[in-house]
């Protein structure tokens, strides 16, 4: 299904005639989709393919955009009570007996946030999705805070919104916006979004950009000053709101919307890695979310009140929704990270060689908040099964958000003692194993181009040279360095990557590690005595797994992460002799 396909009318309301398009079951709950500026009903292409699968969508063109038709005279015909008259044209013909489910993005989110605030349209919306684009009531109030209880941090957040808000000063000015449209700005914008927003071509901007931007600035014109100057003191939202907030939008500060829950009851907030035109660049993501916000608000419990769709993790709003994909998941640290991103909200691959062991973490992700968790048995080791496995995941899952390369063994010895069989069983899990995820999976999310975000299991051996583990600290080296190459080639493609470096944690890899040289008799004691000195440690994974979900939020390099892992790391930068002189000593087994 594309938007050619869908079923065009024309509804006339206010002296204009509004383009309206219909893809879907008619018959299935009403989500209209909302452009806003410079844009056209296009905009909104990829994410109404994905939703009509589900639900009856309706795209239309403002007026004075697109194919609708432009109010003569123009000044005056851009108000947002005009707007809303628009609005309740095209619902009224589209669901005429049944509340719709509104989306809007940028201006299309300004014009819906009065759609849901007034009164003549209570009980004909049943949720509201906004997107960089806030109420301009809510707005005017949160200038007037700002100045009438002038802090100095109040006063920087209105400096920053000031600077980012420069377009609004330029589209007040006369007829200089309409000239720069028709000329050199309409005709270089596609390039210019493409290369400022990586913004993919397509069938958008359409070639009615530079009369459908011309027009527009009268939305500013009629709406902007009037309604921040005297803010409406009655803009409380009368339907539950979902806000989307994009963390690199160059136009609008995520402290605009500090204070939003005093005017919005119901209230699910959700942030997202990208800039502005969230729309074109993460389409997937926004479908993902706004069904379930839609079929959260569908699904009406005794009481009469919508269910909550999102889980109450300190991460929900970030990765709610969002596919994350996790090796070596059947225990430990794996295991604790897909249950730190199942309490986030997050959907689960579980990745293990031990099925039954995936499959378990994936049973308890679902009950602990994973919308949907899958077990994949799959040695990393192997090139083909794991590129098999990521062409399996696209195929029924989707393309990974975020992957975490957790698989790892250990292997204690000298250098001397250990075999070239040993060496190679090694580095096949531990780097070859991140390197077959991040080439496939990488790869997808490259090519998808709406970001994402590698995690490599790395360890404080990274950068603490030990006698007794030069193959499993070569490996673990590799990994640091290879995750260091990637962060400085995927950063073009909004893709993060980062190192994590656990020191010693509780966890079952010292009853598998190998020490090399000795009989088995020894081995089993090695490992008794090693899982006895860690678990008398008894740092946890859960606390790994934390710092894990925190390096994604802040986009971290490297992240060592117990006491003696960021102490290690601290000597290998200030006395790196230190540290290898504390690698001579042998290890007290």
């Amino acid at each position: 299904m594309n938007l050619s396909q869908a079923r065009e009318r024309y509804v006339r309301t206010g002296g204009v005639e509004l383009c309206v398009a219909e893809l879907g079951d008619a018959d299935r709950p009403t989500v209209v989709l909302v452009h806003g500026y410079p844009d056209s009903k296009e905009v909104w292409s990829e994410v109404a393919v994905r939703l009509a699968e589900q639900w009856h969508v309706v795209l239309y063109d403002v007026r004075g955009h697109g194919r609708s038709t432009a109010p003569k005279p123009l000044r005056g015909g851009f108000t947002l009570e005009k707007l809303t008259d628009d609005f309740l044209a095209v619902i009224d013909t589209v669901s005429p007996d049944r509340p719709v489910h509104v989306v809007g993005h940028d201006w299309g989110s300004v014009q819906s946030w009065e759609f849901v605030t007034v009164g003549r349209t209570e009980g004909r919306i049943a949720s509201f999705t906004s997107m960089s684009g806030p109420s301009l009531d809510h707005f005017g109030h949160w200038i007037k805070q700002r100045m009438v209880r002038p802090a100095p941090r109040r006063v920087g957040q209105l400096l920053g919104q000031g600077a980012k808000s420069w377009y609004v000063y330029m589209l007040h000015t006369p007829v200089l916006p309409e000239l720069a449209w028709r000329g050199p700005l309409g005709k270089r914008w596609p390039r210019i979004l493409e290369r400022l927003e990586k913004v993919p071509a397509g069938d958008y901007p359409t070639a009615s950009l530079p009369d459908d931007a011309a027009h527009g600035a009268w939305l500013y014109r009629d709406n902007v000053r009037a309604r921040l100057s005297k803010p409406r003191p009655d803009a409380y939202a009368h339907a539950p709101v979902q806000l989307i907030t994009p963390t690199g939008d160059s136009f609008l500060s995520e402290r605009l919307y500090d204070g939003l829950e005093s005017w919005v009851p119901t209230l699910v907030r959700r942030s997202l890695p990208a800039k502005h035109w969230v729309p074109r660049t993460r389409p997937d993501q926004l479908s993902s979310w706004i069904s379930d916000f839609v079929e959260a608000n569908e699904s009406v419990g005794g009481d009469g009140v919508p269910q909550q769709p999102v889980p109450q993790g300190p991460y929900a709003q970030r990765f709610g929704g969002r596919l994350v994909l996790v090796t070596g998941a059947a225990s430990g640290i794996g295991r604790a990270t897909a249950f730190a991103f199942a309490e986030a909200g997050a959907r689960i691959v579980a990745v293990d060689r031990d099925a039954d062991g995936a499959a378990r973490t994936a049973e308890m992700a679902r009950l602990i908040g994973a919308p949907a968790a899958w077990g994949e048995a799959v040695d990393v080791s192997d090139e083909a099964a794991m590129e098999k496995l990521a062409a399996r995941v696209a195929a029924e899952y989707g393309i990974v958000d975020v992957l975490v390369n957790n698989a790892g063994i250990g292997l204690s010895g000298s250098f001397l003692e250990t075999s070239a069989e040993e060496w190679k069983k090694v580095l096949d899990v531990n780097l070859w194993g991140v390197i077959h995820g991040c080439r496939f999976f990488g790869k997808q999310m490259a090519d998808r181009g709406q970001g994402g975000h590698i995690v490599n299991t790395a360890s404080a051996a990274a950068f603490q040279p030990s006698r007794a583990l030069p193959a499993y600290s070569t490996s673990k080296a590799a990994v640091l360095m290879l995750s260091e190459c990637l962060r400085a080639e995927l950063a073009e493609k909004s893709i993060g990557v980062s190192a994590i470096c656990p020191g010693i944690v509780n966890t079952n890899i010292t009853s598998t590690t190998r020490f090399t040289g000795v009989d088995e008799a020894e081995q089993d004691r090695l490992r008794k005595r090693t899982s006895k000195l860690y678990g008398r440690r008894n740092y946890p994974p859960e606390k790994v797994a934390d710092a894990i979900l925190r390096a994604v939020v802040r986009n971290q390099a490297v992240v060592p992460v117990t006491p003696e892992a960021r102490g290690a790391r601290l000597l290998s930068r200030l006395s790196p002799g230190a540290l290898r002189s504390v690698a001579r000593l042998k290890p007290p087994l």
